[in-house]
């Protein structure tokens, strides 16, 4: 009998924390072989942790509520064959070979999940999801603590006992792979960096510089040396807003000084986190980083609502929900035909402008975790009912939060339907990774000039935001009136 301690696995997507949601399990709890035991949140979804582990539980090591690194201990599984390093600090960095657990010689393992082959010949870490890109195969054993004297321990001059990590502050960079700003005291994923020269002059070498592998990264790409940057974080620790904060100061040769904000009597502070933070940061990278223009166009779309009411009652679409919004994702994907670049990307470090072999077309979607963007996977091939399909089930599952991190991947084209909300129209912000985003604004009836008649009809507002930087004026101009004429009569479809 031994004890298996299971650390917090790499979800992908480049990220490199979640949050400890709710546990499934409690102490004294047997589990088998791909048990759900906890589902966490990551800045792009809900996902429950299968265990790797079959026994039983003997302690949870992070309570509910808390975000963790990738790579930290969460619970602790007594178990019939665990073996001597088990419980041995997990290896320097963060990547999914890491964090997958050795699985008993003689287990099959069901295709997807963890530990078994995933989609695309990827080993597993997650049920039905994982990172990894190589063929499945059982991984050995690792053995007990690291033989190398560099590996075993740190420096004597620079021991430092291991500290719970800390939740990350909201001051991460826009558009960052690893926002852990908020520093966690030295772990298995804080490795000593090779002092500056000034430093290792004074200290020959007693002092070393600690700091995580992204904030490394972070350091290496701004050209900052690590050994002139003041540490904030416990134990020592140089984090991303240190660098950050250092960066600014070489640029405007001062030393930083941030005002804080001074909570009164009734504020009420909310952690930066999750799918708010992720959004926060692609919002900005986005709103400075693409010049944007918007174009409104008025519709008169009541031929298109006779349309909904008509297919309501259609037999392909028995139990389906059909809405204008299905109308105007199929115009979008027929308008993109004759305006290609509209379905295009900017690569600013290839300088090269990406045209999209298909339109992932997403849809922009409010959830109690906050604005997600899910893209419904080649939609442009899809027909009609199948396009409604893949609507109702992707808004039911953002409603019930538990979109995974895939189905938001990939995104080629938006759509915000503001009018679900009583909105006219607004200026949406595009997607990073993508050159426009429709806003539907809300369908009201409204006079309308008909044949030099007054008239109530029903009218809508669509407003277009794409990137100038590939798409010019005529091209957004084309795409947005072509679907504006698919809304106002629908047999145009007929034309693309």
């Amino acid at each position: 009998m031994g004890i298996q301690q299971f650390r917090l696995p790499d979800v992908g997507e480049g990220l490199v924390e979640a949050e400890i949601v709710s546990w499934k399990v409690k102490v004294g709890d047997t589990v088998k072989l791909n048990d759900t035991i906890v589902e966490i949140e990551t800045a792009k979804s809900l996902v429950e942790l299968p265990v790797p582990y079959a026994g039983v539980v003997t302690e949870l090591l992070v309570p509910e509520g808390e975000t963790v690194d990738v790579g930290t201990p969460i619970i602790s599984v007594q178990t019939a064959d665990a073996t001597p390093g088990d419980l041995a600090p997990a290896p320097t960095g963060t990547g999914a070979e890491d964090m997958v657990p050795s699985i008993p010689d003689g287990d099959e393992i069901e295709a997807g999940k963890i530990g078994g082959a995933a989609p695309g010949g990827r080993t597993a870490v997650l049920v039905g999801y994982g990172p990894k890109t190589t063929e499945a195969k059982r991984r050995p054993r690792k053995g007990g603590a690291p033989t190398s004297p560099d590996a075993a321990a740190p420096s004597s001059h620079a021991a430092v006992s291991a500290v719970a990590p800390q939740a990350s502050p909201a001051g991460a960079a826009p558009g960052s792979a690893s926002p852990s700003a908020g520093a966690a005291a030295p772990s298995a994923g804080v490795a000593p960096a090779s002092p500056s020269p000034s430093v290792a002059e004074g200290n020959r070498g007693s002092v070393h510089v600690l700091a995580k592998p992204p904030v490394r990264k972070l350091a290496k790409d701004l050209g900052i040396d690590l050994g002139a940057v003041t540490a904030t974080g416990r134990g020592g620790v140089i984090t991303r807003a240190d660098v950050e904060n250092h960066t600014a100061a070489a640029q405007a040769d001062v030393v930083p000084a941030a005002a804080p904000v001074v909570s009164a009597q009734g504020d009420t502070r909310i952690p930066i986190k999750g799918v708010q933070k992720v959004m926060a940061q692609a919002m900005v990278s986005s709103a400075f980083t693409a010049p944007h223009v918007t174009e409104w166009i008025t519709v008169d779309v009541s031929a298109t609502m006779e349309l909904v009411d008509r297919l309501k009652q259609d037999k392909a679409f028995r139990d389906l929900r059909v809405s204008p919004l299905l109308i105007l994702a199929k115009a979008v994907t027929l308008a993109a035909r004759r305006t290609p670049i509209i379905n295009a990307a900017w690569d600013e470090a290839a300088q090269e402008i990406v045209l999209k072999g298909s339109v992932n077309l997403g849809i922009a979607a409010a959830t109690p975790r906050g604005l997600i963007v899910p893209n419904i996977k080649g939609a442009e091939s899809l027909t009609l009912p199948e396009l409604c399909a893949a609507l109702n089930n992707l808004v039911a599952v953002a409603r019930e939060g538990k979109t995974q991190p895939a189905d938001q991947a990939g995104g080629s084209f938006t759509i915000t339907n503001v009018g679900v909300f009583g909105v006219d129209a607004g200026t949406p912000i595009i997607n990073p990774g993508e050159a426009a985003i429709l806003a539907f604004g809300a369908v009201r009836k409204q006079p309308w000039v008909v044949n030099d008649e007054i008239v109530p009809r029903w009218i809508t507002t669509l407003a277009l935001s794409f990137d100038h930087r590939l798409i010019d004026g005529e091209k957004g101009s084309t795409f947005l009136a072509d679907v504006a004429g698919i809304l106002e009569d629908p047999a145009r479809a007929l034309m693309f």
